[in-house]
């Protein structure tokens, strides 16, 4: 199987903080199956680490109130070309993100409230047809 994943759920530092979000169940389906990883902010040109970011108001902006929806849906569109070309079967990515939530992102508020919406990266590829999941819902 093909399986494109979130860069920070293999291991990768790429977490706004510079961390990462390394989860042994993606680390099992990497041994397993053929694996793209991405990280749509760092491919829309944000750093590493960089300040939180959050979608309010359909704008992801940062903590500090710097407007990056720009990079934000830039690396959204360059996920969406390399899955087009390279059509995983299964996309599986970081919960709760203003990129990569599927089910669940926060707010906007930078309280830590939860809004039932996707990230911008999670959204275009579920309207091109790709099936992602959130990490926490691997079986």
């Amino acid at each position: 199987m093909k399986i494109m994943i979130s860069a920070c759920l293999a291991g990768e530092n790429c977490k706004y903080n510079g961390g990462n979000n390394r989860h042994e169940k993606v680390l099992a389906l990497m041994s397993e199956n053929e694996v793209i990883t991405v990280c749509p902010e760092q491919m829309g040109g944000l750093p590493t680490p960089r300040v939180p970011s959050e979608i309010k108001d359909g704008v992801v902006t940062t903590k500090d109130g710097r407007n990056v929806d720009a990079a934000f849906r830039a690396g959204a569109a360059r996920c969406l070309e390399i899955a087009r070309r390279w059509q995983p079967d299964l996309i599986v990515l970081q919960s709760r993100s203003p990129s990569c939530g599927v089910k669940q992102r926060y707010d906007g508020s930078f309280s830590g409230k939860l809004v039932e919406e996707p990230g911008v990266t999670a959204q275009l590829l579920m309207e091109n047809g790709f099936r992602c999941v959130d990490v926490e819902d691997l079986e």
